[in-house]
């Protein structure tokens, strides 16, 4: 079963855009109303940053690291994040607010009104900048114009083009920079997106827009900001993930740049990594938390900075009750299909370590069992989607059919095909080196690939090729010549022979049910369910409880 465009935007609902908008420019700037300070007596900005909310609109159970054990507690909620940014803002000099990307996918109700009902919650927060994270593009390009052209705040960009018809790089989508004047000085901010959409993501979803490594023209735009503007602090505002991030801060590139205020991949840095150019900061997901950055300025110039990440605690921050009152107008029309309990787990879900999670160990049960002539399962290793642990008057934590789109937001098709044990092993490597690569500006953001019917052991920090230390599939050693029967997702505009990013797949076929198809029926058929870590991905040389896929610098999950 093959889907266009148009099928994939019928099936999730999606109502008929309007015309795109494009936004051509240099850069932007915002100079504040009130009173000027003395510029010879210190002052402090504080900027607050939230990225990677994922659309999770209402309070949720948050994992955290604790004395090394999962300890869980309700934060979020957009209602709660008003609350929370006010408070923060009003005990500021003066403040900023950012959002750094993924705020239009990850929920039922962005994907049943292709992300419209986000956009009056997020204008009622009162951002004052926006950058467009790698998902921003899930209803495609003019979806996204359009969504994000609905937004109040400015938008920066500075390496996302149109694709000209001939193919070649247009005109910037948005603004590269964008500065704020306040009290005699210039903040500026330069915003940088996932260059690897188009390989990280369903290639249909990014089509028309040409990307371009942050380093391809950030010296250019530094010397903007710094020389030319007379900015007093210049900070990138990202979504490239962590290691990306840290990357790009030790590039020659990135020289007259004070922080990276980041995005992705959901870490959570409470103390500022220090790289030879800037340094870099990351404040979570799904709206747990708010990255605060406090810059203190004497006669110009920046003379200390502290940072701190705040968790937004729900009994700490009351909902605000003008965003709750949004919140329930814009869900009233799916609110009882959202909450419609579809099945029940007896153990917490979540997806926060890197080699196996029990959300993927569930969908890969619920695969094998509604595929069960193949040898291997696959699932990506996607990160996104907050935890679930607490039970309802069953004693069971309930699955609700909202959940079901906060774990795969995108209801993909299933597909099979054949596979030989040497491309198994290529693939392997190649996806271990995409989650644990030494260089850091090679990781891509997800975790390890998720599979079941398949066991390996492996060096997680071990040499590029040489990670993986034994194969077994159906307790067999893998055996390089024979052929392999795999299932996995359809990725839209992925062509026929690939299959999660295994290339030269033979006889595929794409089977007549989606993903959310199969963990229905399979949650119907054996609710409650209890997943269990299975260790079929087994690193030698980590802890299975390995929380971050950065190394070599002082952080830690938690």
């Amino acid at each position: 079963m093959k889907y266009s465009k148009r099928d994939f935007l019928k099936k999730l609902g999606v109502i008929s855009a309007g015309s795109g908008f494009i936004t051509l420019g240099t850069g932007m700037a915002k100079t504040a109303t009130a009173a000027p300070k003395d510029p010879k007596k210190p002052f402090k900005l504080t900027l607050l940053q939230t990225t990677d909310v994922h659309c999770q609109i209402h309070p949720h159970d948050e994992m955290f690291w604790e004395n090394e054990q999962m300890v869980f507690r309700k934060t979020g909620g957009y209602a709660h994040l008003d609350t929370a940014l006010k408070q923060l803002k009003a005990d500021a000099d003066d403040a900023l607010i950012i959002d750094t990307g993924d705020m239009f996918q990850g929920s039922k109700l962005s994907v049943k009104t292709t992300g419209e009902a986000m956009v009056p919650i997020l204008n009622a927060l009162d951002y004052d900048l926006y950058l467009p994270g790698n998902w921003e593009v899930v209803y495609y390009k003019e979806a996204m114009q359009r969504l994000l052209g609905a937004l109040n705040a400015p938008k920066v960009c500075a390496n996302m083009y149109h694709e000209a018809p001939d193919g070649s790089r247009g005109e910037l989508v948005f603004p590269p920079y964008y500065i704020w004047h306040i009290n005699g000085v210039k903040i500026g901010f330069l915003g940088y997106t996932d260059h690897l959409v188009p390989k990280r993501q369903s290639p249909n979803y990014s089509k028309g827009i040409i990307y371009t490594p942050p380093e391809h023209n950030l010296a250019h735009y530094a010397d903007v900001l710094k020389k030319q503007e007379g900015c007093a602090f210049v900070a990138i505002i990202a979504h490239l993930g962590l290691s990306q991030q840290l990357a790009l801060a030790d590039m020659p590139a990135c020289e007259g740049i004070d922080y990276i205020l980041g995005g992705d991949t959901h870490e959570r840095v409470r103390v500022p990594i220090q790289r030879k150019y800037a340094k870099v900061v990351e404040p979570g997901a799904f709206g747990s938390f708010v990255g605060k950055l406090e810059i203190t300025i004497q006669d110009g110039k920046v003379i200390e900075d502290a940072y701190e990440l705040v968790e937004v605690d729900v009994e700490k921050y009351p909902a605000s009750e003008r965003v709750q009152a949004i919140i329930r107008e814009n869900e009233a029309a799916y609110e009882q299909d959202i909450n419609r309990v579809v099945g029940y787990s007896t153990v917490p879900l979540y997806r926060y370590f890197v080699i196996e999670n029990t959300i993927d160990t569930m969908i890969l049960d619920a695969i094998s069992w509604k595929v069960p002539d193949v040898d291997i399962v696959l699932s990506n290793g996607f990160r996104f989607c907050p935890p679930r642990a607490t039970p309802d008057e069953t004693g069971n934590i309930p699955i609700t059919a909202g959940y079901i789109f906060d774990m795969l937001p995108v209801d993909s098709v299933i597909r099979k095909g054949e596979v030989t044990g040497s491309q198994i092993k290529v693939w392997l490597e190649k996806e271990l080196n995409n989650v644990f690569a030494e260089e850091a500006s090679k990781r891509f953001g997800g975790w390890v690939i998720k599979f079941k019917g398949m066991d390996i052991t492996f060096n997680a920090f071990g040499k590029e090729g040489e990670r993986v230390q034994s194969i077994h599939v159906k307790g067999k050693p893998l055996e390089l010549n024979k052929t392999y029967t795999v299932t996995a997702c359809e990725r839209d505009g992925d062509p026929e022979d690939v299959l999660c990013r295994l290339d030269g797949v033979k006889n595929s076929e794409n089977k007549p049910f989606t993903l959310h198809e199969a963990l229905i029926s399979y949650l119907e058929e054996h609710s409650p369910v209890t997943p269990k870590l299975r260790e079929s991905a087994k690193a030698l040389d980590a802890p299975q409880t390995l929380l971050t896929q950065v190394s070599g610098v002082p952080y830690t999950f938690r």
